[in-house]
C-alpha cells in the first residue's frame, strides 16, 4: 500500500522542493505584534519575515505551532484514500507539533482504522529535518515498504546534526534557547557563538571575534566530526542553511565544499533557506550546515 509522507514547516524545503519530492507541509504560525498569527510561506513569504526583523531590530517575533485541526486536516484526505501516512515532525525538545500530529492521527483512527499513520519525532529541525524529509522520499521511491522505512528513519536519525551560527545572542536569549548569563557576556563582548544541534538539542561548541573566523572553525568542525567518526562524507548528505543573505551562503558553500575535496570525492551541497519557524529563535543571520548520513540502500 502507498504511504503519504508529511512533514511541518520546520523541515524548510521551500514551496518547489516539497512540491517536487510530492510532500505535504503543515505550515508554523509566525507574530511580530503577539496578535496576528500568519501562516509561514502560505500567508508571509521567509523573505518577507527576515526583510522585517532586519528593518525592526528590536522586535522579537515568535512562532506558533500547526493545531491538531491543522493536522487533522491535512491527514484526511489521505485516510479518506486509504492511504498510510508517516508524519516528520520537528524534535519534540523545541516544539509541541507532534504532540498536535499524534493527537490527530489519533482522532483520524478511530474513524479509518483500516489505515496506519506513525508520526515520528525527527530530533531535529530546520535543514537537517529537510534532508531527513528528503531521504525518506528516496526510500520510497526506491520500494521500500512503510515499515521498512521507518526502520530506515530510526538508524540514519542519530547522525544527524547541524553547525551554525548566528548574527548574536539576542534571538536565542528571547526564545529562551541560551542562557542569560551566558547572552549577557557575550553581547557585552561582541563575540559570535558557535552551536551544535544533535539528536534534538542544542550545544554551544565554541566562540569567534567575527563571522568569517566563524565561517572558517565551523568548516574545521566538520572535518573534525568526520575525523572522530571515521566517516566518510560521501556517504552524508550536507547543505548549507542560511537566513537573510544568499551570497554569503554561496560564500560558505565554495568554502566548505573547497574544504570537503581535500579529504572526500563530495562535487555539490545544496543551498536551503532557513524558514520563519526556526528564524525566530536565530534572528535574521543564521548560517551553517546540517549533515545526516544517507540510508543504506
Amino acid at each position: 500500500m502507498a504511504y503519504q509522507i508529511i512533514t511541518d514547516g520546520s523541515c524548510d524545503l521551500g514551496v518547489e522542493a516539497a512540491q517536487q519530492a510530492g510532500v505535504q507541509v503543515v505550515p508554523f504560525y509566525v507574530t511580530f505584534d503577539g496578535q496576528t498569527y500568519r501562516k509561514e510561506i502560505e500567508e508571509i513569504s521567509v523573505r518577507t519575515f527576515y526583510q522585517e526583523m532586519v528593518d525592526n531590530p528590536d522586535k522579537f517575533p515568535k512562532s506558533s505551532l500547526p493545531s491538531v485541526q491543522d493536522y487533522v486536516e491535512a491527514f484526511t484526505p489521505y485516510a479518506k484514500e486509504g492511504k498510510d501516512i508517516i508524519c516528520l515532525c520537528i524534535t519534540t525538545k523545541f516544539s509541541g507539533s507532534y504532540n498536535s500530529a499524534k493527537t490527530a492521527a489519533d482522532l483520524l483512527l478511530e474513524e479509518y482504522p483500516d489505515i496506519r499513520i506513525q508520526v515520528v519525532d525527527t530530533t531535529m529541525d530546520t535543514v537537517l529535518q529537510g534532508l531527513l524529509v528528503l531521504e525518506t522520499v528516496g526510500m520510497q521511491r526506491d520500494g521500500l515498504s512503510f515499515e521498512e522505512t521507518l526502520e530506515k528513519i530510526e538508524q540514519i536519525k542519530p547522525s544527524g546534526r547541524i553547525l551554525f551560527t548566528v548574527g548574536n545572542y539576542e534571538y536565542l536569549i528571547h526564545g529562551g534557547r541560551i542562557g542569560k548569563v551566558m547572552g549577557t557576556a557575550a553581547s557585552t563582548l561582541g563575540i559570535k557563538p558557535l552551536i551544535m544541534l544533535k539528536e534534538g538539542e542544542i550545544f554551544p561548541t565554541g566562540i569567534v571575534r567575527n563571522r568569517k573566523k566563524g565561517m572558517k572553525r565551523l568548516i574545521e568542525q566538520t572535518k573534525e566530526h568526520f575525523e572522530k567518526t571515521g566517516e566518510s562524507p560521501d556517504d552524508y548528505q550536507i547543505v548549507v542553511g542560511y537566513g537573510y543573505h544568499y551570497e554569503e551562503a554561496e560564500e560558505f558553500r565554495n568554502q566548505l565544499l573547497a574544504s570537503l575535496k581535500t579529504y572526500s570525492d563530495y562535487k555539490k551541497i545544496d543551498i536551503f533557506q532557513i524558514g520563519a519557524t526556526i528564524g525566530v529563535h536565530t534572528g535574521p543571520h543564521p548560517l551553517g550546515l546540517g549533515l545526516l548520513k544517507k540510508y543504506d540502500r
